[in-house]
């Protein structure tokens, strides 16, 4: 049976393409659900408090560049959205006094301008927000060079190439709208992937790259960058791939309920706990990553209840 025509976007793959049994199943899923959905390979964790939450976010950047040495490189790649913890990065590296000098950091994406990477001066540049939310934080006495920093650029080998002879304790990721993690958005439905989504083998040998990004995403960086201002926002990107996360020791997922909505949140946590891998739903493609954490500030998962407002 042909695949659905997605509700949002016609021309596009999104999850609004799944089965009615799909929807159905994660849309029910209670909270208390929701936190037994772990399973081998797959952890579900809570969190009660935002302190709690951002802090734990945070420590995951210490962890991973306390086990770096000369000899050992060791880095975290993380994201923009969330942002919270990057200022807490900062101060427990200055007030532990942490020498971070071997660690590395890769950046998850940038923005696109249709020739290059958009410069430091574009407002919603990521790697902007890293420097001056984290890295410019950190005493200089501490902090890693630049060379041990890196921001995927529209030439994407330098970038590909630094993920050669470091490990990756760490990929950190939030979920957007869409269901990505990274800008590893749905594939517009043409050529070959007319009638249905790339099988999940088929995603996962995407690499580093330039994508044209789903009009979902757009209207969510708008939303919770730019006040709502679409036209802020550049339609494509560069992004992180699957092959790169299949580096990753461990991916793990940060939700504090700002960013994707509680269907989302139920969405991708009930695919990659039953093992349902599918690139409508790029998240999902998690299901077969043998290392994922699922983070959750309680508050923040709420109801798929219908509430008129």
């Amino acid at each position: 049976m042909a695949r659905k025509l997605s509700s949002i976007a016609p021309d596009w793959w999104d999850y609004t393409t799944l089965s009615d049994d799909i929807i159905r199943d994660a849309a029910k899923l209670t909270l208390r659900q929701m936190e037994k959905l772990s399973r081998p390979g797959f952890k579900v964790v809570m969190y009660d408090t935002l302190e709690d939450f951002y802090l734990a976010e945070a420590l995951e950047y210490i962890e991973a560049w306390k086990q770096a040495t000369p000899d050992n490189p060791v880095g975290i790649c993380g994201p923009i959205g969330p942002t919270e913890q990057l200022p807490l990065v900062a101060r427990l590296v200055n007030s532990l006094g942490l020498n971070v000098r071997s660690g590395h950091f890769w950046g998850m994406d940038e923005w696109f301008d249709g020739k290059k990477e958009v410069s430091l001066k574009h407002p919603l540049s990521f790697e902007k927000a890293d420097r001056e939310l984290c890295f410019n934080r950190i005493d200089r006495r501490l902090r890693m060079s630049d060379l041990n920093l890196h921001f995927p650029k529209a030439d994407v080998k330098p970038y590909c190439d630094s993920w050669e002879g470091v490990r990756c304790a760490v990929m950190q990721g939030g979920q957007g709208d869409i269901k990505h993690w990274a800008f590893n958005d749905p594939l517009p439905r043409k050529g070959k992937w007319k009638n249905s989504p790339p099988p999940p083998r088929e995603y996962r040998k995407l690499a580093t790259r330039i994508v044209d990004l789903h009009p979902i995403t757009l209207a969510q960086n708008a939303r919770t960058s730019g006040g709502g201002n679409v036209t802020l926002v550049p339609k494509k990107a560069i992004t992180v791939g699957p092959q790169e996360t299949w580096q990753a020791e461990k991916v793990s997922i940060w939700h504090a309920g700002t960013h994707d909505n509680p269907f989302g949140l139920r969405l991708t946590t009930f695919m990659i706990s039953e093992g349902i891998a599918d690139s409508s739903v790029p998240m999902s493609l998690l299901a077969d990553h043998p290392n994922v954490q699922f983070n959750f500030y309680r508050s923040g998962i709420g109801t798929c209840d219908v509430e008129m407002h």
